[in-house]
């Protein structure tokens, strides 16, 4: 039988821990989504173990092409709104491009400002071939680190495209021993992202902590995925994820109908207005 989880003084359940997440290895999947303002995580966090403010945040609040122009500044603030949102589910927030590749010293002093102004429980890096220097100086330093391999977002300029990683037999191995590195760092978690599943099941039979997949198969030990995707927001969505709703179809519905009432004058109604009070 297992133990009930300790709650907080209003009786709701304790935030989930680092150690909680590294106990679902090889054991329950980790169910894990992103994040970006309070309502949507107070929405997710009943049904996450892990939220993640993701750099996504450009793309898919922003406007912006890639995840290359996101701020400290910004993760900070969607950071602390997912904060206040939720309560249940652990919450990492992504270390935007340029915030951590100029140095160890560099990454520390960006990382613990996530931590402290968000309040936050872990912060999350691209895990590129010379990051794994920079994960063990952090995680040294107590600043816990989810890492990142396979198709890395914020290397698109470099890479020149968003595509699947390892399907060569040298790709493979170079992921392989990005994720390798990774965890002998110290990361307490892994994300997947965009490899073939013989690969993904690779990595995570290799690794002592758990791999986080997105576009990665469901043999990882947890699935992410960008919500917003997953909620049918936008025309067109990547292979790997599933719509389970059409939001963008039922909001273009709904502000049809609400312009239809507008001008056709049925809306506000008696129902939505307010009258004078009748005199005594």
């Amino acid at each position: 039988m297992s133990a009930q989880r300790p709650q907080s003084s209003d009786g709701a359940p304790a935030r989930l821990t680092i150690r909680d997440i590294a106990r679902r290895k090889g054991r329950e999947p980790l169910v894990c989504l992103t994040a970006y303002t309070a309502p949507m995580a107070q929405m997710l966090d009943p049904a996450c173990d892990l939220l993640l403010v993701g750099d996504s945040v450009g793309m898919v609040l922003h406007g912006l092409p890639n995840t290359v122009g996101v701020t400290l500044e910004m993760m900070i603030l969607h950071g602390q709104a997912v904060m206040r949102g939720s309560r249940r589910a652990l919450v990492v927030v992504d270390m935007p491009f340029g915030s951590y590749e100029a140095g160890k010293e560099v990454a520390f002093g960006n990382a613990v400002r996530v931590l402290k102004e968000t309040g936050a429980q872990a912060v999350k890096v691209e895990s590129g071939p010379a990051v794994a220097e920079t994960i063990a100086y952090l995680t040294r330093r107590g600043v816990p680190v989810m890492g990142h391999v396979g198709l890395r977002p914020q290397a698109v300029l470099a890479d020149g495209s968003f595509r699947a990683r390892g399907r060569t037999p040298e790709e493979a191995a170079c992921v392989m021993a990005e994720a390798r590195a990774a965890a002998a760092a110290g990361a307490f978690a892994v994300v997947v992202e965009g490899v073939a599943e013989p690969l993904a099941r690779e990595i995570t039979a290799t690794l002592d902590v758990p791999t986080i997949g997105i576009g990665a198969s469901a043999v990882c030990d947890g699935q992410i995925l960008v919500t917003d995707d997953m909620l049918g927001m936008f025309d067109w969505t990547p292979k790997f994820v599933r719509r389970y709703a059409d939001l963008k179809g039922e909001i273009a519905q709904a502000v049809a109908q609400y312009s239809q009432d507008v001008r056709a004058r049925r809306f506000p109604g008696v129902p939505e207005t307010y009258f004078a009070s009748a005199k005594a």
